[in-house]
Order: structure tokens, then C-alpha cells, then sequence
């Protein structure tokens, strides 16, 4: 039996403070989809993937992932099958490549192991093809990270994602401080990846151009709620009206 990769159903968030980061938000990613989450500074991208790994819990509504309604309890399983990429990239510049690399096994480690940082043969090896899968050198393995260059570390948090062989990648921002050419290289080498391994993506974005050239399906939210749910070729301009207007306003 096959299941949608994640399904949102009425999915809520108000803040300690009063701020509603989602307010009902519904729709379907089908397993593989490329998903990109649209939407001005403040829309709520950010808050909705956080719901599918746990760093934000909903007040309302239900996450389904790969056929299992997120919970409490099923939290700490399910969240073995999702992986993020960040914007900041979030890796330990102190540390190697290869360190920060293998560290996306870690969910999938015995806790005792994983403290002492045991790791076995085959997640070395595992962790070495994935750097030459996102087309860093061999030399690379043991420069520290930061040595690296932008586009360099975010590779390495492409690698890292997939150590664990994840149902899920969740990418927050992944290229909002890279330059235009090295953010459609990243955004290339994420769907590939990503497809090559049957993993579905939900990246949020805020660049027009690469949500219509990357997305198999683009969800846009406004003030917390999905204004827009279909592929690139439906978004017209009247949509994207909908979306910035009030931005584009107040920059003139």
C-alpha cells in the first residue's frame, strides 16, 4: 500500500504571544513531490515545516507522514524518517567535513554509540559517496567546514540530510544567502538528489523564478494561510498579486 508522503489537515499555530503563524492550512504532497513552500517574510513557511519534525507543535489540525498521524507518541519514530536543511546551514565549523557528514546518521545510531561516536565502516563509506555525490573532492573529507565557501557548506548539509536515508527533507530558506548562480546549482543538486533517492521535499522559498523552475508543486501562504496549491504552470500573475501586493505597496 502506498500513502501521500505528508499530509496537512486544518493545521494551526498561535504563539505565546498572539501571533497566528497557520491558521487552517490543508493540502497534500504526494511521495517524491517537489513542494515548495511560497510566501512573503512572516507567512508561516518557516512555522508549517516545523510542524512535520516537531520543533513546532500545532495547536490545531494533523500532520499525517508516510501514513501515520503524528503524535506524541509516534513523534520520536517518525522523526527518524525527516531531515532539514537550513538556511544558516547549522553545521560545526570547527569540526571536519566528514564529521558533520556522518552526523546525519545519528538518528539511526544506538544513543551509546552515537555519544562515543562509533560509527561503523559502512556509514564512512556511506558518508564519503554522499560528498561525492554533491561534488566535493575527496580532499574535502577533512577540511574543517569552516573553510568552506557557502555553496561548499550547503552541499555538505545536502549530504548530511541524506545520511539517514529520510522519507522527508524539510528545506528552510536552503539558498537565501547564496548568490543567484550558486542557489540554482544548490536547488539543482537538491532535486536531483532527492529523486535519485525517492525522497519527497518541502522547501521553502521566497525567490519566484526557482519555485517555478524547480517545483513539482507549489503551496503559497499569506498572514498563515495556503492562498495557492498546484503546480508552477497554474500560478498566473493574479496569484502572485494576491500574495505580494501588500509588499510591493509599501517598498514604493
Amino acid at each position: 500500500m502506498s500513502f501521500d508522503a505528508v499530509v496537512f489537515a486544518g493545521i494551526g499555530k498561535t504563539f505565546a504571544d498572539g501571533t497566528q503563524a497557520l491558521n487552517d492550512v490543508s493540502f497534500t504532497v504526494a511521495a517524491g513531490e517537489f513542494c515548495v513552500i511560497l510566501g512573503p517574510s512572516g507567512s508561516g513557511k518557516s512555522t508549517l515545516l516545523r510542524t512535520v519534525n516537531g520543533l513546532a507543535v500545532p495547536d490545531a489540525g494533523c500532520i499525517v507522514l508516510s501514513g501515520e498521524a503524528l503524535t506524541p507518541i509516534t513523534l520520536p519514530r517518525l522523526r527518524r524518517r525527516v531531515a532539514m536543511i537550513y538556511q544558516q546551514f547549522a553545521l560545526v565549523n570547527r569540526a571536519s567535513v566528514a564529521h558533520n557528514v556522518i552526523a546525519g546518521a545519528l538518528p539511526a545510531t544506538p544513543t551509546l554509540r552515537a555519544v562515543l561516536g562509533l560509527f561503523g565502516a559502512k556509514d564512512k563509506q556511506k558518508a564519503c559517496d554522499l560528498l561525492a555525490a554533491v561534488g566535493l573532492a575527496p580532499e574535502h573529507l577533512t577540511r574543517r567546514v569552516s573553510e568552506l565557501s557557502g555553496g561548499q557548506q550547503q552541499r555538505v548539509g545536502i549530504a548530511r540530510a541524506f545520511m539517514a536515508d529520510p522519507t522527508a527533507i524539510l528545506a528552510d530558506e536552503p539558498v537565501a544567502s547564496l548568490d543567484p548562480r550558486t542557489s540554482r546549482d544548490i536547488m539543482t543538486l537538491l532535486r536531483r538528489e532527492a529523486r535519485e533517492r525517492g525522497a519527497t521535499v518541502l522547501c521553502s522559498l521566497h525567490q519566484l523564478d526557482l519555485a517555478m523552475e524547480f517545483a513539482d508543486r507549489i503551496v503559497a501562504l499569506r498572514n498563515g494561510e495556503a492562498i495557492f496549491n498546484g503546480p508552477p504552470s497554474a500560478f498566473t500573475a493574479s496569484v502572485e498579486t494576491r500574495i505580494y501586493a501588500v509588499d510591493k505597496a509599501r517598498a514604493s
